[in-house]
């Protein structure tokens, strides 16, 4: 007669081998890809098990880079962004490179220094048809774009939006010596209209404090 075996446990943590870091549940991690010429995927593990020969595997949730969505990179998307995707796997914990932070947004503008193992998540993503929630943000400047944290925008003092220098006709450096600037709309009428902030009207806002803390951020 057939023995059964015994079934699987699980474990509160397991040791990255070689990195020599503690991975615990709703940590997120690196791991290896299939193609080694590829960045590491990112994962936030959900939870950690070994069987009866103590092979431990994790349960983990994947995070998808923009390129890697339906809809692809868009001009917005920061350079570190992810997006929290509704796909599920079990992998070996043996594939897991490194551990690694994933940001809010919020907090993430605020970051002063962006390390290689900092990401941030402002969407979640429905792998299979390719859906966002939230699907609408916030807009800004004449060009009507979403934040995009790794790019400096410059506030108008009057009308309290935001503005690419570009979209100015201004270099970067010209930007960054500015002590004040008046958006054209505002330097031509003397009204204070909060309706030339450009958002769109079913949108999640954008907190204020991470455009100016993405000013003050060094890379």
């Amino acid at each position: 007669m057939a023995k059964t075996k015994p079934g699987k446990k699980d474990l509160n943590s397991f040791v990255i081998g070689g990195a020599n870091k503690i991975v615990r549940p709703g940590d997120c991690v690196l791991m290896r890809p299939y193609d080694s010429n590829k960045p590491p995927y990112v994962a936030r593990v959900e939870k950690i098990e070994a069987d009866h020969r103590n092979n431990v595997k994790v349960r983990v949730r994947w995070y998808y880079r923009p390129e890697e969505s339906i809809g692809g990179r868009k001009p917005f998307h920061g350079a570190k962004e992810l997006f929290l995707s509704d796909h599920y796997d079990m992998q070996s914990a043996h594939t897991i490179e490194d551990k690694c932070t994933v940001h809010s947004f919020k907090n993430y503008t605020k970051l002063e220094n962006v390390g290689a193992d900092d990401y941030f998540c402002r969407f979640e993503y429905k792998a299979a048809n390719g859906s966002f929630n939230p699907d609408r943000v916030a807009v800004y400047c004449k060009c009507e774009m979403p934040y995009n944290p790794d790019n400096l925008m410059v506030q108008c003092d009057q009308c309290k939006d935001w503005f690419h220098p570009s979209c100015m006709g201004m270099t970067i450096e010209d930007a960054k010596k500015l002590d004040r600037f008046v958006c054209p709309d505002c330097s031509c009428s003397s009204d204070d209209d909060d309706g030339k902030r450009s958002l769109n009207s079913s949108g999640v806002s954008l907190d204020s404090e991470a455009k100016v803390g993405q000013k003050r951020r060094k890379r």
